[in-house]
């Protein structure tokens, strides 16, 4: 299949909060790390908070997950914990309320999100909402640039970053035209599959990261798999950044109560910092 040829993407001149949290970790000879957690679990409240002890314990950015019904990439940790956070009637403006308590922090706030609920509540009022709640963009894993003119668009006039991904199976075509698109970061998704913790990640992923940056400047960073400090130092020595998310969203599941899972993601992410520290 021929990738289709698209007019220059404009790129905002001012730097967002995600791109001085890359470029000071990289600085520091470093990865950076990326925590995931879905709005709404355990609790509106409850998830704020988890992803607030996630910063205290060394996560650079946060990824809030805007819960979906069809979660098409998410393993079955991950669709647990969406399925509690809509049965709670979890919707978009906690989300947004989630982003505004984690950007608070400090810390570079993003949402995970499928495009349909974004398309359904409004492509310029997602974009307006959630620049004004200190967000820094979004990933959008079911979006392909072919296919994202209005949301281009949106993001340019907010300056958000927004974050595409590229998978073991692009072709190198089709990952120049992807990252042509990107701002912020690359998102590398390491292998062929749902989300949720592995033994070992993928020997690939390195291999992806190479042929990534052959097309960009832009940081890559690699999730799916990683779940403990050994492998966060595994893909810290050849990525920019080192995404986890199901191991954060089992801490929880697995803890007693809330005032547990807090301490379990604080303990998690701080171990999982010193992996990323030891490239």
């Amino acid at each position: 299949m021929t990738t289709p040829v698209s007019t220059p993407v404009s790129t905002p001149t001012t730097a967002t909060r995600l791109d001085r949290v890359l470029a000071a970790a990289r600085a520091e000879n470093r990865a950076a790390l990326v925590g995931y957690l879905p709005a709404g679990y355990p609790s509106a409240e409850g998830s704020a908070a988890a992803m607030r002890a996630m910063v205290e314990g060394g996560c650079d950015v946060i990824e809030v997950g805007l819960p979906y019904s069809d979660p098409q990439m998410d393993g079955p940790v991950i669709q647990r914990a969406v399925e509690h956070a809509l049965a709670r009637g979890t919707n978009t403006h906690h989300v947004i309320d989630n982003v505004r308590a984690v950007a608070e922090t400090g810390a570079a706030t993003l949402v995970m999100s499928y495009w349909n609920p974004i398309e359904r509540y409004g492509v310029e009022r997602f974009a307006t909402e959630l620049a004004a709640a200190g967000g820094s963009g979004v990933i959008t894993p079911d979006l392909i640039p072919d296919e994202a003119d209005d949301w281009i668009a949106a993001t340019d006039r907010h300056a958000l970053n927004r974050i595409f991904l590229v998978a073991l199976s692009s072709s190198d075509e089709r990952i120049a035209y992807t990252t042509r698109h990107c701002g912020g970061f690359v998102y590398a998704a390491s292998l062929m599959g749902v989300t949720g913790t592995r033994v070992s990640v993928s020997d690939l992923a390195g291999n992806l990261v190479e042929r990534t940056r052959r097309t960009t400047e832009l940081p890559v960073c690699v999730g799916l798999g990683v779940s403990n400090a050994a492998q966060a130092a595994e893909v810290a020595a050849y990525a920019d950044g080192v995404i986890v998310g199901s191991a954060f969203v089992r801490a929880l599941q697995d803890a007693p109560d809330e005032a547990a899972g807090l301490d379990a993601v604080r303990a998690l992410a701080a171990e999982l910092a010193e992996g990323v520290r030891k490239r």
